[in-house]
């Protein structure tokens, strides 16, 4: 046992009695000790139902041999932080709670863990700390949230922040935003549409770092206690078979992560995560490769954004695993270790699921979109490359005049001033991981856009990111970044710029060559922001911390 280094032997006698302080006896300081981390928070429902899952998981470890040691991390709820300079944060957050598991499970020389997680950087932060340390671990996502109603209709949290813009547009009124705002958000979970926290569970089914099914419930679903009881056995399990999370992350999982990505047209921050979990556990894995997967994988999960079902309804249906059994069925899908002690292919082949009472996932012989939802795209803009969403819309070219603001802010500004038309390409810059820092998302601007109509009319690039609930003709990830030198830095007011999809291009049609960019000073000097800034590398390696 690892833990051994703590707790064997007269020397660590001290510890002992630190332990015995604790209330574990000769019988639970000699069994294996497994960590059960969380990052539980009230400040959001996210995350709410964590600290009471974490004891469902720790009878579960402690009926099975092991004694259970429960730690709490941070969480940065984007959907609060949006839009305002805590948005900043979210991203490092990531990085942050990879690296606090670590410290809590290293520095304990922890025998074992079960990570739970609920809001977006939770998750990827979960598999990374998996792939990093290596231990016997199982990770379980706490559910989406049930969605709201209003008016007869279903509504996510999507619609509030559309409405916004709607109502900056004189479209609704205070009454109605109002009621927008107290209808979409019933209770306890995580965003419900395939927004960047539901897209990011299910990579971690598709890692084979989550049993099957598990990571489907809703967050209030009957079935959770039982869920967090079965992750605490099987953590044991793993433990006793040797199982750690790099036997399962091979190049052939992570190549069905981004196929199951691009088949329910999932966040585009996917990419980051999986190119960041991918360093740690020293897979190769290039922004390219997603490209490739994307092309020739069609959408086959009508689901918001871009669709009309939310994560309860595709729950319903047979979750992760009906939309892998569809990739299976359609001979697109490679096996691997998981988890669970059986490759993918055979578990997949081992689950009969009944009828879809709603038609959410579709066979890859009727498709709802003949290519996945995201492309890669490089060109005179983007020479190491950049993300384009494809969710929600048919649009594969635009051409038009820049509109350039140097942060969200601004851009927000003018869009809820009505001074963005048609045909604008507008661009926000300054928002990268190291220029903003932090890498924010733009889903105050790109939400206000649909709100006022224009979500057809206009494209937006930027060097920061989007959240899952973005759609419309949208491309992120612009690298290099406007802080590091990069030609968005160099683009002016009225300049043409052209994205094309088919040809998998952004290019400015101005001659950059001979601009110089106006001098931009670090927007953080101190703390935990500037310190992110000095060690943050490009988004098109996923904006990674670690060396």
């Amino acid at each position: 046992m690892r833990s051994n280094a703590i707790k064997h032997g007269p020397d660590h006698a001290p510890a002992r009695a630190m332990l015995r302080a604790t209330g574990r006896d000769d019988a639970a300081i000699a069994k294996p000790f497994v960590a059960v981390v969380h990052s539980w928070s009230d400040v959001s429902p996210c995350n709410f139902t964590l600290r009471a899952a974490a004891q469902h998981v720790r009878r579960g470890i402690e009926a099975n041999g092991g004694t259970a040691i429960e730690f709490n991390t941070v969480a940065v709820t984007d959907g609060i932080a949006m839009g305002t300079a805590g948005m900043r944060a979210s991203l490092v957050s990531r990085d942050w709670i990879a690296d606090s598991i670590e410290l809590a499970v290293n520095g304990h020389s922890l025998d074992a863990m079960v990570i739970l997680c609920g809001c977006d950087k939770t998750i990827p932060a979960a598999a990374m700390a998996a792939a990093r340390i290596d231990v016997p671990t199982v990770i379980l996502y706490g559910g989406s949230i049930a969605h709201g109603v209003h008016h007869g209709k279903p509504i996510t949290i999507q619609e509030v922040f559309e409405a916004v813009g709607a109502h900056s547009a004189g479209k609704i009124d205070d009454a109605e935003l109002l009621q927008v705002e107290k209808d979409a958000c019933p209770g306890a979970g995580a965003c419900g549409g395939q927004f960047t926290a539901n897209t990011m569970a299910m990579v971690l089914t598709a890692l084979g770092l989550s049993p099957l099914g598990a990571n489907d419930l809703p967050a209030i679903h009957v079935d959770r206690a039982r869920a967090g009881e079965d992750c605490g056995k099987l953590v044991m399990d793993c433990y006793r078979r040797g199982f750690t999370p790099r036997q399962a992350l091979t190049p052939a999982a992570f190549r069905n992560a981004a196929r199951l990505v691009a088949a329910t047209a999932g966040s585009t921050n996917a990419i980051l995560h999986l190119l960041a979990i991918a360093h740690e556990a020293q897979v190769p894995l290039s922004i390219d490769d997603f490209d490739a997967i994307s092309a020739i994988t069609p959408v086959i999960a009508d689901l918001k954004p871009g669709g009309r079902y939310t994560a309860i309804e595709l729950s319903a249906a047979g979750g992760t695993t009906r939309v892998a059994q569809m990739l299976k069925d359609g001979g697109v899908l490679e096996d691997h270790p998981t988890v669970e002690g059986g490759s993918m292919l055979e578990l997949l082949s081992e689950i009969e699921l009944g009828p879809q009472p709603e038609p959410v996932v579709y066979p890859l012989s009727q498709p709802l979109k003949p290519r996945g939802g995201f492309a890669i795209l490089r060109g005179s803009l983007a020479p190491e490359g950049c993300v384009v969403k494809l969710a929600g819309h048919g649009r594969t070219r635009h051409e038009g005049p820049a509109r350039v603001f140097d942060g969200e802010a601004a851009a927000f500004a003018a869009v809820q001033a009505g001074t963005i038309r048609a045909g604008d390409v507008v661009v926000i810059r300054h928002e990268g991981p190291a220029g903003a820092p932090g890498m924010p998302e733009m889903l105050a601007v790109t939400a206000a856009l649909m709100g006022r109509g224009l979500g057809a009319e206009v494209a937006l690039i930027t060097d920061g990111r989007f959240s899952g609930a973005t759609h419309g003709l949208m491309v992120g990830h612009v690298s290099p970044e406007a802080a590091r030198g990069g030609p968005i830095a160099f683009i002016a007011d009225g300049d043409t710029l052209v994205i094309d999809v088919e040809t998998r291009r952004l290019d400015c049609l101005a001659d950059l060559s001979n601009r110089s960019p106006k001098p931009s000073p670090p927007r953080a000097t101190t703390g935990v922001l500037a310190k992110y800034a000095r060690l943050v590398g490009s988004a098109s390696n996923g904006a990674i911390t670690n060396p």
